[in-house]
């Protein structure tokens, strides 16, 4: 951004960088907790699934909107008012005495996040305008993104270890306090000049296409498929349908479809959104296995996730030479090749006696994420015109989360089922309410089991078996989207705007 000095621009790259490390640690640090607010609180499994998916799904389906919002009364003004409100969103959560309360506080959260998270993209696409270091920027943020991931359940474990469950959402007030005053004096303001009239139907439109299809997918992986889930598809189906129309109709429309004609553009989406789905989906159970499975301690479980951070923090490094050398596309279906590896290998290390396997599994899994999200985020924002870069960046975002929603949703569901199905309690005698917990989850079997009992043994066993079969979906979603990068992403070495 002209007039800005070297010293401010990545100053305020770590304002930005700071803000969606603490929306990526927030989406994962509650996964520590889970055993022990379903022990407090009473939550069923549903209800489980719904404390961790509700989050995204209120970010995907408000992305768009914000995005939108943010080009027009200011990224910079929106970022800060969304730190702000999840500042206080953050006090409602710790102090949830139900899982309604908990679910409408992580809701609230969302709603909050989700007019953060367009704007640091956005904000980052205005202030870097060479392309070399708009790409070191967006590899620093992608870091963020990548290893926030892996670092909220070290940060969840690190506050479980001495304080009760609402601590993880009680360490985000100073944190957005410190993000406001800092935003306040080194972020540049920037919005499009000469915004057209806000559409608050094509606003509502996104939310009808994107709030029922993820509702439609919970249920129906549950086996739940009633009439009220073919009414959601069908709306969702109209809802995108009516969307696509006006877009295509209005003289200011909130996405450009057009873009989507752009291999590249699309390409990146679509594989931005299949990294994300076979990444949170599976992290959202791995913490618990590794606490419920292996018998760690929350620090213990969170230390141990540490490799997946550091290996997306070193790709800040390599990035750049992996796109001179292999060209884009090329470059995202390495790494997520080698991510699928990674995947292949913990699956096999899962019933490993200790605990080496699991970690140098991790390694690959971080690196080839992380590359592979650098690259598919970067050819987003650099599609478009710098007046449109909070509309490129929402939807980036939307493809994100709704992979976080669908990911948790899908691949949750199926880890379930397995452990469900595989589970078996007809040689264990118990009474009938501690064996309906125990078949509920394997954390509802670790809260009413004592320790070594032969049936939590038998729930243990089952978990980990269903943690495999799904590690090993994971790793074939990614080397679908490996497919994906190499086919529609072109093997380009730099970064052009698409002019429309």
């Amino acid at each position: 951004m002209a007039g800005m000095s070297d010293a401010r621009r990545w100053a305020s790259l770590g304002v930005l960088v700071a803000a969606v490390l603490l929306l990526a640690i927030d989406s994962t640090v509650l996964y520590l907790a889970v055993p022990s607010l379903t022990q407090d609180l009473g939550a069923s499994a549903t209800e489980v699934l719904w404390i961790g998916d509700i989050y995204s799904l209120a970010l995907a389906g408000l992305l768009v909107t914000m995005g939108n919002v943010a080009d027009r009364i200011g990224r910079r003004r929106l970022l800060l008012i969304g730190a702000s409100a999840f500042g206080g969103a953050s006090a409602l959560a710790a102090f949830a005495v139900s899982p309604e309360m908990l679910i409408v506080a992580r809701l609230l959260l969302g709603v909050a996040g989700a007019t953060i998270m367009p704007s640091t993209l956005s904000l980052i696409r205005n202030i870097f305008t060479d392309q070399v270091e708009r790409t070191r920027a967006i590899a620093l943020w992608s870091a963020a993104a990548a290893s926030g991931i892996a670092l909220g359940p070290l940060v969840g474990g690190a506050l479980l270890q001495n304080f009760w469950w609402g601590s993880v959402f009680l360490i985000n007030i100073p944190i957005t306090l410190a993000l406001v005053v800092a935003g306040l004096a080194l972020l540049p303001e920037s919005r499009n000049p000469n915004p057209a009239r806000f559409d608050l139907l094509s606003s509502f439109l996104s939310m009808v296409a994107i709030v029922p299809f993820v509702y439609v997918i919970k249920k129906a992986v549950g086996g739940d498929v009633d009439l009220v889930v073919g009414a959601a598809l069908l709306l969702s189906v109209v809802g995108a349908v009516l969307f696509v129309r006006r877009q295509r109709s209005t003289a200011s429309p909130m996405i450009d479809v057009d873009l989507f004609r752009v291999p590249e553009f699309s390409g990146a989406v679509l594989v931005n959104f299949i990294t994300i789905f076979a990444l949170s989906g599976l992290l959202f159970f791995f913490a618990q296995y590794l606490q419920l499975g292996r018998g760690m301690s929350p620090l213990q479980a969170g230390v141990a996730q540490l490799p997946v951070a550091v290996a997306a923090m070193i790709v800040v490094v390599l990035v750049g030479r992996a796109l001179r050398l292999l060209g884009r596309g090329r470059a995202i279906s390495v790494a997520l090749v080698v991510a699928a590896a990674g995947l292949l290998l913990l699956a096999l290390a899962e019933t490993a006696d200790g605990f080496g396997w699991i970690a140098l599994a991790l390694v690959p899994i971080g690196l080839g994420i992380g590359l592979a999200e650098t690259l598919s985020v970067d050819a987003v924002v650099s599609a478009v015109k710098p007046t449109k870069a909070g509309a490129a960046a929402s939807i980036s975002e939307t493809a994100y989360e709704l992979g976080v929603a669908l990911g948790i949703a899908v691949l949750g569901s199926i880890v379930t089922a397995l452990y469900r199905s595989s589970l078996d309690l007809s040689q264990v005698a118990l009474p009938e309410l501690v064996r309906a917990q125990v078949e509920d989850s394997l954390a509802g079997a670790v809260a009413a089991l004592e320790p070594g009992s032969p049936a939590l043994g038998l729930a243990q066993s089952a978990f980990v078996s269903g943690m495999q079969v799904t590690t090993v979906i994971a790793a074939g979603i990614l080397a679908l989207a490996a497919v994906v990068a190499w086919r529609l992403i072109p093997a380009t070495r730099t970064t052009t705007p698409v002019e429309h």
